[in-house]
């Protein structure tokens, strides 16, 4: 998972996450870019997995340092 960015990931992959990373339903989320992060391991279940929730904390300190 480290050869993934934030950049990567198109904004429906990036709402998945942040609002999984909120606690959110997975309901909630597209389920095309849910089925994707499964795929490349940013999702287990039905939540982030470690990479996931790392990949959305640097970019969370990202837009809070602009």
């Amino acid at each position: 998972m480290d050869d993934i960015s934030w950049a990567d990931l198109d904004p429906e992959e990036q709402r998945t996450i942040a609002l999984l990373g909120a606690g959110f339903s997975v309901e909630l989320c597209d389920r095309v870019a849910l089925l994707t992060l499964k795929r490349v391991g940013l999702v287990r279940g039905s939540g982030l997995t470690r990479a996931a929730e790392q990949l959305r904390r640097k970019a969370i300190r990202r837009q809070l340092a602009a």
